[in-house]
């Protein structure tokens, strides 16, 4: 007997690798899955802007860090500080000056992250959270952040398929050549919108997603939303506020990613690491031992055959200090 409906994913036509680099903006789905990546040693840039919610406001930011032409939005001071519209409430000055001064950083961040290896495989995945934006009112433009500024100075309004579509061509005419996208909409519910108006924006999300993978052939969609409502279906699979998916589903979420998007020797290097940290973190109870000076050699003597593939230099350096090579 069958109580679910298991969502199968089959393999994408290109894959992901250890030698690919990963660039991933967002929704803080988008650090989910980021920081799984990482931690399997995978060269990762996850959410250089914070947390993004809105398509045009992410699309802007990676056109502008490929053009390098400046943000359309603009400076707000609040209790002392610089914030900036277009990027998350994380990122702060305590003059004007050094506010734009980290807006550049930030920017010139994503565009080095491809350039300092140009022979590598690239890839962006860019979780989509929300179709409602929040238009500045005095400028007219979406801002990604309020940074907690009264409701009045702001005009909120669905996004239309139309508008993401053509947001996402410009910002795609400007990556590099070759570049690959895997596009999700966010599991998370954004219940301040309503869930009856979630589903809308969630709707409207999906709709251009679906649109933007059929018009480019670089581009594919990975059902990270449709993995949580529908295969899993269930609210044990949430976190205690009942809006983000657990850790479990989360797990599980990656799992899919994972037979989807890697190969059997992607896999293969992913096991090899996995045993390996589970060793360094391992806590003895005979730290001088020469059973435990034997164990931190063996992990050494693995980490050695690891090199050529992962970077795991610190690790290796780590133990050289502690075994005093």
């Amino acid at each position: 007997m069958q109580f679910r409906t298991e969502l199968t994913i089959p393999p994408a036509e290109a894959a992901i690798t250890h030698q690919s680099r990963l660039l991933l903006v967002g929704s803080c789905f988008a650090d989910e899955i980021g920081q799984r990546l990482a931690a399997y040693k995978f060269q990762t840039l996850i959410n250089p802007f914070g947390t993004i919610f809105n398509p045009l406001s992410l699309f802007e930011l990676l056109e502008k860090s490929h053009t390098g032409k400046p943000l359309a939005t603009t400076l707000v001071e609040r209790d002392g500080l610089f914030f900036h519209y277009g990027l998350h409430s994380r990122f702060f000055a305590s003059t004007a000056d050094d506010m734009q001064h980290l807006v550049q950083k930030q920017l010139q961040q994503v565009a080095e992250f491809w350039q300092v290896a140009p022979q590598a495989d690239k890839w962006l995945l860019i979780t989509l959270g929300t179709a409602w934006i929040y238009e500045h009112i005095a400028t007219g433009v979406p801002v990604a952040n309020c940074h907690k500024m009264p409701a009045h100075y702001f005009h909120k309004r669905l996004l239309q398929t139309e508008e993401i579509m053509a947001a996402f061509q410009k910002m795609y005419n400007v990556l590099p050549v070759g570049c690959r996208i895997v596009l999700t909409v966010s599991p998370v519910r954004h219940i301040k919108d309503t869930l009856p108006l979630n589903a809308v924006s969630k709707a409207v999300l999906r709709l251009a997603v679906h649109h933007i993978c059929q018009q480019y052939e670089q581009v594919s969609y990975f059902p990270a939303y449709e993995l949580l409502i529908d295969d899993l279906r269930d609210y044990r699979f949430y976190a205690d506020d009942l809006l983000h998916p657990s850790q479990q589903a989360v797990e599980y979420i990656f799992e899919k990613f994972a037979t989807a998007y890697f190969r059997q020797p992607t896999l293969e290097l992913m096991h090899q690491w996995q045993k390996i940290r589970q060793g360094l973190l391992h806590k003895p109870l005979h730290p001088d031992s020469k059973a435990h000076r034997q164990f931190l050699l063996q992990l050494w003597h693995q980490l050695q055959q690891l090199a050529p593939y992962l970077d795991v230099q610190e690790e290796i350096d780590h133990l050289r200090t502690q075994l005093a090579l």
